[in-house]
């Protein structure tokens, strides 16, 4: 599947499961199993044969990203339109989201005899969330924009004063069944395409994470079984707001696919000291340095557009990274003539974290957290290079090998 196409499929996160098990579909293996969870996804290529020294290489990754979620209540009148109300999912960049084309779309739960089915939603038409004129906020080039995410982030749908969302969404349901619940986002309805004099960049929305799903989904599916280790691809929702959630990276999803993994092999094995053996990669985007921010940076640990994959390091753990881990890891790149540059964050700023630590911690496997560099991250529309994302996969099946 073209990368394009994978990023302007994947608009919720289960539709980013939906994409990813159709790439998978079009090019795995018939050794490969999945299993789902909501919006999560994790992938299993057994090896060959189990042997005492077994272990599991395991790369993670998250299916969602920040968004503005509709409420169950959305509908309001004013000034002669409806709007919808939004809650906020995650940290986005709240002026990224005015005077876009933005769409809709999520997974509509309904009954239908007796018994409850869903549906993946995908909306054909677009709504917006115009910014108050300059002649109306005389001093927003001054003072900045700033956003209430209460008040100013309704978005404009339709002129049809007293048309209920749930209305319009009970429409996408088969005939004689009753719309239960929805799970709804918007997101940006403007397709990725390249950009920069030689097209060596990425412009596009949901690149967090949606880049390192990719990444690992065409190097995984380009595999072979290994002929002692076991290959996982895991892909967890909810990384955004903390993991703590059945489908998160917090939850027994992945140890327990990995147990079952395990006994269905034929395997023995204890499985907490083949995790202590084994290593996962956690890939989730880094902080390139701004060329029109430069102090925002490290000065030894900025790293650049094109410079290759980012190795995360943080001495409060909020990355897994390690002496052991990235031992692995910069091993893996030494072998494979793979770059990479080493990202840290400023000691007066906080630094985000990943699903890195949590896998790390709950599994007891040793994790280097690594990541393609990008700017605007968390905006509705960010930035990568395209021999990043490259070098990522290429990556990748160096380490599925």
């Amino acid at each position: 599947m073209e990368y394009f196409e994978f990023l302007n499929n994947s608009v919720t996160p289960y539709h980013t499961v939906e994409t990813l098990k159709a790439l998978f579909d079009e090019k795995c293996d018939k050794n490969t199993r999945f299993f789902e969870r909501g919006g999560a996804l994790i992938a299993v290529r057994a090896p060959r044969q189990i042997c005492s020294d077994s272990q599991f290489r395991i790369a993670l990754a998250h299916t969602d990203f920040p968004a503005l979620k509709i409420t169950p209540n959305p509908d309001h009148a004013a000034a002669g339109i409806q709007t919808l109300h939004p809650e906020i999912y995650g940290s986005p960049i709240y002026t990224s989201w005015l005077d876009r084309d933005l769409g809709y779309g999520g997974l509509l739960a309904y009954e239908l005899n007796g018994k409850i089915h869903t549906k993946l939603f995908r909306g054909n038409k677009l709504v917006r969330i115009p910014q108050l004129a300059v002649h109306l906020n005389r001093g927003v080039n001054q003072d900045g924009l700033k956003v209430n995410p209460q008040t100013d982030l309704n978005a404009l749908w339709t002129a049809s004063v007293g048309t209920k969302f749930t209305d319009m969404l009970q429409r996408e349901i088969p005939q004689g069944g009753t719309l239960l619940d929805f799970d709804v986002q918007l997101f940006d309805a403007q397709p990725a395409q390249l950009g920069g004099l030689e097209d060596e960049w990425i412009f596009s929305g949901r690149l967090d994470n949606l880049s390192s799903c990719h990444a690992i989904a065409e190097a995984f599916a380009a595999g072979q079984p290994l002929e002692k280790d076991f290959q996982v691809a895991a892909f967890f929702n909810n990384e955004e707001v903390g993991s703590e959630t059945r489908e998160g990276a917090g939850s027994n999803f992945l140890r327990s696919v990995l147990e079952s993994s395990l006994r269905e092999a034929g395997g023995t094995n204890n499985l907490d000291s083949m995790l202590a053996a084994s290593l996962a990669l956690s890939i989730d985007m880094a902080h390139a340095e701004h060329p029109n921010f430069v102090q925002k940076h490290e000065p030894n640990h900025a790293p650049v557009l094109g410079g290759g994959v980012v190795l995360k390091i943080n001495s409060q753990k909020r990355y897994a990274s390690d002496v052991f881990s990235n031992s692995q890891f910069k091993l893996i790149c030494k072998q494979n003539n793979i770059p990479y540059q080493t990202f840290v964050m400023r000691n007066d700023m906080p630094c985000g974290s990943t699903v890195g630590p949590t896998i790390s911690a709950s599994l007891g496997i040793p994790t280097v957290d690594i990541g393609e560099p990008m700017l605007s991250m968390h905006s509705i529309r960010e930035m990568t290079d395209v021999a990043d994302h490259e070098k990522m996969t290429s990556l990748l099946s160096a380490f599925w090998k």
